[in-house]
């Protein structure tokens, strides 16, 4: 029998009723003669209700207590879905992270997996189980319990599907799979479906809500094709698989929207070498992704130095620089929550010209002032103000002609 490793995301199982939807779900894979894996997130928004628990009773919850209570939302979710699959008959075991050999490095509320020891899950799955497993967890080198962030129940399933050789990884979401923009903000946004690793892995890292960016890149490194579909529907999604040379007649993919970003100045800093390694050596031990980053023309031996960092790193990102600032002799450090980033993403880039001039040029026609540029083999970003980002995004899905049906 082939395995299927598939995953379940909190909105599939915000309520009973949906724990038992997804539970004839996975009895009717079962039925089709598959083994199965499946992962699972807290129920709706559990993680958020811990999180403001934590935040009453601590003005700074301290990280390890706080994988300690995260990590209880996805035991809910595996202990109801392995008793609704039981109910409905079929032998099934709920394990957590550890239990499932998701092992990490140390680092609380960011963990990395580092391995995952198969050993337990190959053993319920020879007893013809079904193996629920709770996702968003794993257990430290030293021996403490730590969660792997936003996303993280992705990258557990995208782990296993790798490590037990699954035939593949279906990642059940509210949404139908990828598309070319949020529908929300594009109506005429159209459903992609194939897109390479490397572009999903683009629009992930610049908005893109249906997959978290360390996920694809998993998936895309070890070669693992993933199905991103929807609980609510039969119909099929978007295929997440290895780049083809057909790939790169589309031009543009898709269009994302970041609007959890904010912009760190440091001011007057003196532009001599090593400065730059003094400001962002202190971030990058501290765990926090600096993305775009923007230095000034230097006058007077001064110059002016921004960064962007996720809205949930800036408050430990403006301390860091606080204390930097001092040592380089900087003179003023600040913040901009005020701003969003709008990027558009194709393999199509690497062999076509004029991409960043229609970009520029569309959101000029808009009035949209460019703020910060960033750009990769296969993406441009833009940072502007966050009430114009919506509306950026509408002019590129229009001015590259994405509400025509993609290929």
């Amino acid at each position: 029998m082939a395995l299927v490793v598939q995953k379940y995301g909190g909105s599939s199982l915000a309520t009973p009723e949906l724990i038992r939807k997804v539970a004839e779900r996975v009895v009717r894979k079962k039925e089709e003669g598959h083994d199965l894996v499946v992962v699972v997130s807290a129920m709706g928004k559990t993680t958020d209700d811990l999180i403001r628990l934590a935040e009453e009773v601590a003005e700074e919850p301290p990280p390890r207590e706080m994988d300690m209570l995260l990590s209880s939302g996805e035991q809910i979710s595996m202990a109801l879905l392995a008793m609704a699959i039981q109910d409905m008959g079929y032998p099934a075991i709920s394990l957590t992270g550890p239990q499932a050999g998701i092992m990490t490095d140390t680092s609380h509320r960011k963990a990395r997996i580092l391995e995952v020891d198969t050993s337990r899950v190959r053993k319920e799955l020879s007893e013809g189980k079904i193996v629920i497993v709770a996702g968003f967890q794993g257990l430290s080198t030293e021996g403490e319990i730590t969660t792997l962030g936003r996303g993280g129940s992705d990258r557990t399933a995208v782990a296993l599907a790798y490590a037990l050789g699954a035939e593949g990884c279906e990642i059940y979401t509210d949404v139908e799979g990828v598309f070319t923009a949020d529908p929300r903000i594009v109506p005429e946004a159209k459903k992609i479906p194939v897109i390479s690793g490397d572009e999903m892995l683009e629009l992930a890292s610049s908005g893109a809500k249906v997959m978290e960016a360390r996920s694809v890149e998993f998936a895309t490194k070890y070669g693992v094709e993933v199905h991103v579909r929807s609980t609510f529907s039969d119909e099929p999604g978007t295929v997440i698989k290895r780049e083809d040379p057909a790939m790169e007649k589309v031009l543009v993919r898709g269009i994302a929207l970041d609007t959890k970003e904010a912009k760190v100045t440091i001011r007057r800093v003196p532009d001599r070498p090593g400065v730059a390694a003094a400001i962002f050596s202190p971030l990058a031990d501290a765990n926090i992704n600096v993305d775009m980053i923007v230095q000034n023309v230097s006058q007077d031996g001064f110059t002016d130095l921004s960064f962007t960092v996720s809205t949930s790193d800036l408050k430990t990102a403006l301390a860091i620089c606080e204390g930097t600032k001092a040592r380089v002799g900087a003179e003023e450090v600040t913040a901009d929550e005020d701003v969003a980033k709008v990027s558009v993403v194709g393999v199509g880039m690497r062999s076509h010209a004029g991409v960043a001039a229609k970009m520029f040029k569309a959101l000029a026609d808009e009035g949209i002032n460019i703020e910060m540029i960033t750009t990769s083999e296969i993406r441009i970003s833009c940072v502007v103000r966050k009430e114009q980002g919506e509306r950026a995004v509408r002019a590129l899905h229009r001015a590259f002609e994405l509400d025509k049906e993609p290929t």
